[in-house]
């Protein structure tokens, strides 16, 4: 329906305007009935919809509505699959119309800074190509049934402690380059309807009153068309949020918020003119959502669980597999222990916490897949509420497993480990588990370990297994999922949205996490996650992209369509992907750029592509990228913008970002040329390297008087010296025979070489 939201505002008491810029109550934006705004209902997510049942407590954590619970995004990133991450979305959309949400709260795109976060189980990945594809997989997904999402937590959101406080200090290129460039992704491909400003500082200003980062970038450079709601009590002032970008403040501030934005616009602090601004975004999406409310609708339960199913396999990570172990046969005994098998950790706490419409049995879901032909044993082997050895249970799982062909262990990090709210001290698994991983490997050399955790875990103890499947948080049909994969029912093929170290203080920010005070510096700038990695040479336990599978594939022909280019131009790559094994399988190609001779610090090589392909035993497919600027820049803060440099590329192709398999190399030519200026602290070596100002120096040297060879002073020293040396310290050296005039002049002369040389 067709409305003049202008004409609606100029109805509208200034009281009633400020009033919209605040919530109803926990859940709901207000209406105003005179006018007929309706007031609609926002709800958590985002891996699943958590509806309060009955009315709102004063912190939205009461008891819940069911909904199907499917993987948390730590999963779904390592699906690597955007189509299915779409169709997450739908689901969750068909859901939030069923239950008359008109937006769900959702998906986070937050980079994983730290594997300590322990939120990180919500955020998809440290690398912020794919999280921007991620996310707005996922908001495409919602959005194509009606229903809006809001894009969080905007911006640099990573970690929990002190998260309603902590001032993120982060130079303008890292910010760029690593933490919003997945919400620009997001935004421009899949326009979330709304966007959830974060609760901390960046840069010194409140992410819920910072200009730069709602106005500036968000709505002028991005073109947001939606409005800017807080995260759940995070507006410090509420007059500085309307002011900053941010249109709605939640949940309710029972009147506090509206008095001062209406004492603000008539002191003359707050224009009227850009409140009306703020509540026309509000009611655009409000009117939206009541536009797309489709009546009657309903969901098929049964239909979503076997889809939470499939996405669950989907994105589970084979780390290891020695001899083949895996898939198990159906006809041996099987000993399954832990006491995950009876208690499964399935989804993170916190704000997501879902409550979910069935939840499988590991237990009887291995029944069911090897019928009557297997002896299934099992064990507890551990105490989940503590991690002190109960040697009574770890002598039962070792009887259990020694009457067994193989064990599978399923251990993992308790809800107790990591949680919103708070974040993890260090990467261990509990003692009694590891403990019982050794007790079980010293009676059973058939080990295979299970893991359900929402991030990474160091692995003392991986030699004692021959086999590891990384589950992550898998969702209400976790344990239908493992079942599949562990005795071939189907094949793994998800890869690692995150590298695994080996030890926390592998990790890049280890030194600065979480900071000192309410201050956290992100010191370490671009090098996040492999990018550190690799720029250090150091093995991960783990690296970003890997994943084993059941079957064999190879990469040939890879092919551009242009091998010089500018950078106005698109490149199109392709290259064949070989199914070699003798199962039907799935692989995640990897396209990674490595700028070969950068003239600023860059990483050894970034994500820029991905596509996944399903093969049968033999099949061969074509895969096809299409590479632009932005493949290929970095940001010039300089320039305020991205920033191709002239030079060579290296295209890389691989499984992971440690196993490149295909490689090949493109000259790329800018059309952005800087135009230096020369001044008396700019270097003679500056000069010297650039092609137009290098005839100046050459003549001026050949004019000056030339010094006696030392034996204490090499010819590399002497150009060393030269070259790194300003020009003004080189003055006292012309003995005269260059003046400050001459100097001034000279300056004026390579000025006026570059200047002229771009016109």
């Amino acid at each position: 329906m067709k409305r003049d939201i202008k004409q609606l505002i100029e109805q509208m008491t200034l009281e009633e305007k400020a009033g919209l810029c605040s919530g109803l109550d926990f859940w709901r934006t207000k209406g105003i009935e005179r006018l007929g705004i309706p007031s609609i209902l926002m709800q958590d997510g985002p891996h699943g919809l958590r509806k309060q049942a009955g009315e709102a407590d004063h912190l939205g954590l009461n008891e819940s509505l069911p909904s199907t619970c499917f993987p948390s995004a730590a999963g779904l990133a390592s699906s690597w699959d955007r189509e299915l991450i779409f169709r997450v979305g739908s689901a969750l959309g068909k859901e939030c119309q069923a239950e008359d949400v008109s937006i769900l709260l959702g998906p986070g795109a937050n980079i994983k800074r730290s594997p300590l976060c322990g939120r990180n189980f919500e955020y998809f990945s440290e690398d912020p190509h794919l999280t921007g594809q991620m996310a707005a997989s996922h908001i495409a997904g919602v959005q194509s049934e009606g229903v809006g999402t809001s894009l969080k937590h905007f911006a640099v959101n990573n970690q929990e402690h002190r998260r309603m406080t902590t001032d993120a200090i982060v130079d303008e290129r890292t910010l760029r380059e690593i933490y919003l460039a997945g919400f620009e992704g997001a935004v421009k491909q899949a326009q979330p309807w709304t966007v959830m400003s974060a609760y901390n500082k960046l840069n010194g200003a409140y992410c819920s009153e910072n200009e730069f980062l709602l106005k500036d970038i968000l709505k002028d450079e991005w073109g947001h068309e939606g409005f800017v709601v807080s995260d759940w009590g995070a507006v410090n002032e509420a007059v500085a949020s309307v002011a900053s970008g941010m249109e709605l403040e939640m949940p309710s501030s029972h009147g506090i918020g509206q008095g001062k934005i209406v004492e603000a616009v008539k002191n003359g602090m707050l224009s009227e003119p850009l409140l009306n601004q703020a509540v026309e975004r509000l009611l655009s999406i409000v009117f939206k959502a009541v536009d797309n409310k489709k009546t009657g609708a309903v969901y098929d339960k049964e239909e979503h669980h076997h889809l939470a199913r499939e996405v669950a396999r989907e994105t589970m990570v084979l780390l290891k597999n020695e001899d083949g172990i895996l898939p198990l046969a159906k006809d041996g005994k099987v000993a399954i222990i832990g006491a995950f098998v009876e208690k499964i950790r399935f989804q993170g706490g916190g704000s997501s916490h879902i409550k979910p419409t069935q939840l499988d049995s590991i237990r009887e879901e291995i029944i069911k897949s090897v019928g009557s032909r297997a002896e299934i044993g099992y064990a507890q082997g551990y105490d989940l509420d503590g991690d002190d050895t109960i040697h009574s249970l770890v002598e039962e799982a070792k009887q259990k497993a020694l009457a067994a062909d193989v064990a599978v262990l399923f251990v993992g990090l308790p809800d107790r480990y990591e949680s919103e709210g708070y974040d993890r001290s260090h990467l261990n698994l509990p003692l009694n588990q590891i403990h019982l991983i050794e007790e079980i490997a010293s009676v059973q050399p058939n080990v295979i370990v299970v893991l359900s955790n929402g991030a990474p875990v160091v692995m003392p103890w991986l030699g004692h297994a021959k086999a590891v499947l990384e589950a992550y948080l898998g969702g209400q049909a976790v344990g239908g999922a493992i079942a599949d994969l562990l005795f071939g029912d189907a094949n793994p093929c998800g890869k690692l949205a995150e590298t695994f170290p080996k030890s926390l203080k592998q990790n890049a920010s280890h030194p600065f996490f979480p900071g000192e005070g309410d201050r956290v510096e992100y010191r370490e700038g671009i090098f996040v996650g492999y990018r550190f990695f690799e720029a250090k040479d150091i093995e991960p336990l783990f690296p970003f992209g890997y994943g084993l599978s059941y079957t064999t594939f190879e990469y040939s022909n890879l092919n551009f369509d242009k091998t010089h280019a500018t950078d106005r131009e698109t490149v199109q790559i392709s290259l064949k992907v070989k199914n070699t094994g003798n199962r039907f399988g799935k692989e995640v190609v990897q396209l990674y750029v490595r700028d070969v001779e950068p003239s600023v610090i860059r990483p050894e090589k970034e994500l820029k592509g991905f596509a996944k392909v399903a093969l049968q035993p033999g099949e061969e497919q074509t895969v096809m990228f299409i590479l632009d600027k932005r493949s290929f820049a970095y940001y010039n803060v300089e320039l305020k913008d991205w920033h191709v440099e002239s030079g060579e590329y290296e295209v890389l192709i691989g499984k992971s970002s440690r196993d490149i398999e295909l490689r090949s190399s493109l000259i790329l030519s800018s059309t952005t040329e800087i135009t230096p200026v020369f001044h008396r602290n700019t270097t003679v070596g500056e000069l010297m390297d650039n092609p137009k100002t290098l005839p100046i120096v050459q003549h001026v040297q050949s004019t000056l008087p030339q010094s006696a060879p030392s034996d204490a002073i090499s010819s590399e020293m002497r150009m060393a010296m030269i070259r790194n040396a300003p020009l003004r310290a080189l003055l006292p050296l012309t003995r005269g025979a260059i003046t400050e005039d001459m100097f001034s002049m000279l300056l004026e002369q390579c000025n006026n070489a570059v200047r002229a040389s771009e016109i």
